[in-house]
């Protein structure tokens, strides 16, 4: 008998005037100590499979018209409420996609581990605690004694995405669900984090169902995948052998979805867009009852660059070495000590009141597209919302048409504009953020991680959405990513961040080809080749 076993379910949503299927009839099992891996583009109703297990969806509005689910030989689909609060988080565990809106942004790191370990072990407030810092070693946090009593906001990405596997393993539990685990992660820490997954799997004989869009690491950890497409498995079989003979065309067409192309070497004659000399970014450190300041926090510490007109600087590095601080800072969202010049003006003196005409000109795509759009705005008021603020579009018919033409630029129905963020998959969502910007033909483009969420098609879609762009209207771009296929893809110059410094920096071919820093090669070898062992079928 398998550990898991899903026969024929069905989820349907009820909207107000019809019904979606996203998930039509898809069957699979999971043994004990197996990995298994559900993959297929944004939408294809992957991460709703995963949550009908534990039963997460938006009940009543989703319902499972057919089909069954048991776990270890119980039904879950019409457990009571008390059973499925017992298995949850202890024999099943899930790690979510998003952690920004996965953690509670009012708790503390500790509390947020600690209270699965006090809820399904009966440990005592002082074994919570030294289990918990256990754990955040477990997963690589940097100075988790520190860590404890941080709170969402103030970790990065990537951290926040290794507090989250720490929740989830915290009971060590029969079986993992794994949606996207290492979307927000840079590609040392992927690895990392791989082959912690594998040897916990290990030690535990833990059963791991894997959600991803990254086939590299599909292919690196499990023993059998499934391809989904529009709520429908399309194949299945050993990864191996489906990675070497896929059979179907939509499988052929993943395998096949990599970032392509090379950009031209960079134009030292292009006019500067957005320049700095020796910019700083210093968080204080403050002890004590009278919050003296005892030293601080170097997020960016001494950088100078020029993004050109027409060309994109790419920046890499691992989470928490002050890429994204930079953007902000660049953008003037953040404090920071240092010129910083927009077309030859210096800005960073501007008062808000003078900086707001400018801010049409200088936008950004953030990393973590739920949390930065609005739940209570349709994806029309959110792309519309810049319009309305500069004064754009005119009527609204003329808005209508910008927000159209600007959905149906990154691969959205315009006819979806009156639904909301919650109903639309994650890679939905940050295209709605990349139309957001967009909407307002700006000059100057942070793009931080805008393509982490996206399947690997839709990735190549954006690159190319982004490079038409930027040809059309001669955009310059900051791209922030861990992903180094797509920021050799796109950028013309590439600087390597490290402890909030650049430690190397150049055209982007010549440092791919001829990298002169250790861990600029350590970044490249590991985007290229995950150094995870290769799985075996379990026993």
């Amino acid at each position: 008998m398998s550990l898991l076993e899903i026969d024929n379910l069905g989820v349907h949503f009820h909207m107000e005037d019809h019904t979606v299927e996203a998930v039509r009839g898809i069957s699979f099992h999971i043994d004990k100590g197996e990995t298994v891996a559900l993959v297929g583009e944004s939408g294809s109703g992957k991460s709703v499979s995963a949550l009908s297990v534990l039963k997460l969806l938006p009940y009543p509005r989703a319902s499972h018209p057919h089909g069954s689910i048991h776990f270890d030989g119980e039904p879950l689909l019409d457990a009571p409420p008390d059973r499925l609060q017992a298995i949850r988080g202890d024999r099943i565990s899930m790690i979510f996609q998003e952690p920004m809106t996965s953690l509670n942004p009012l708790h503390t790191i500790e509390k947020q581990v600690g209270e699965t370990l006090l809820l399904h072990k009966g440990l005592t407030r002082k074994a919570a605690h030294q289990r918990t810092l256990e754990l955040l070693k477990l997963v690589h946090l940097p100075d988790p004694e520190q860590r404890l009593d941080a709170f969402p906001h103030q970790l990065s990405g990537g951290q926040r995405q290794r507090v989250m596997i720490a929740m989830a393993l915290a009971n060590e539990p029969d079986l993992l669900i794994a949606d996207e685990p290492t979307t927000a992660l840079d590609v040392t820490i992927q690895a990392e984090i791989l082959n912690l997954l594998k040897d916990l799997q290990q030690k535990f004989h833990m059963a791991i169902l894997l959600i991803t869009h990254d086939l590299t690491i599909v292919r690196h950890m499990a023993n059998r995948t499934y391809v989904m497409t529009q709520g429908k498995i399309v194949e299945e079989g050993p990864t191996e052998t489906l990675f070497q003979q896929p059979q179907h065309p939509y499988t052929q067409k993943l395998l096949n979805s990599q970032p392509q192309g090379n950009p031209p070497p960079p134009n030292d004659q292009a006019p500067s867009v957005m320049a700095t000399e020796n910019l700083k970014v210093w968080f204080p450190i403050q002890r004590g009852i009278l919050r003296r300041t005892v030293g601080h926090i170097k997020a960016v510490d001494g950088i100078s660059l020029t993004v050109r007109a027409g060309q994109t600087l790419g920046v890499v590095g691992e989470s928490g070495s002050g890429k994204t601080t930079l953007g902000l800072a660049l953008l003037r969202l953040l404090r920071s000590d240092g010129p910083i010049y927009f077309d030859g003006q210096e800005i960073r003196a501007l008062r808000s009141k003078e900086l707001r005409p400018l801010r049409k000109e200088m936008q950004i795509v953030f990393q973590d597209p739920f949390s930065s759009l609005s739940p209570r705005l349709s994806a029309f008021q959110i792309i519309e919302e810049g319009l309305l603020v500069h004064n754009l579009g005119g009527s609204y018919a003329g808005r209508c048409a910008l927000v159209a033409e600007a959905m149906d630029e990154v691969g959205l129905e315009p006819e979806w504009m009156d639904r909301f963020p919650h109903e639309f998959s994650g890679g939905q969502r940050q295209r709605i953020a990349i139309a957001r910007a967009m909407v307002l033909k700006p000059r100057f483009v942070v793009l931080d991680e805008p393509t982490s969420a996206l399947d690997m098609t839709i990735q190549a879609q954006i690159i190319d959405l982004l490079r038409d762009l930027q040809q059309r209207h001669n955009l310059a771009y900051m791209f922030i990513s861990h992903d180094l296929r797509v920021i050799r893809a796109l950028a013309n110059e590439l600087i390597v961040m490290k402890d909030g410094i650049v430690i190397e920096k150049g055209p982007t071919q010549a440092v791919f080809e001829s990298p002169q820093t250790e861990y600029t090669r350590t970044l490249i070898a590991a985007a290229y080749d995950i150094d995870v062992v290769a799985p075996k079928n379990p026993d």
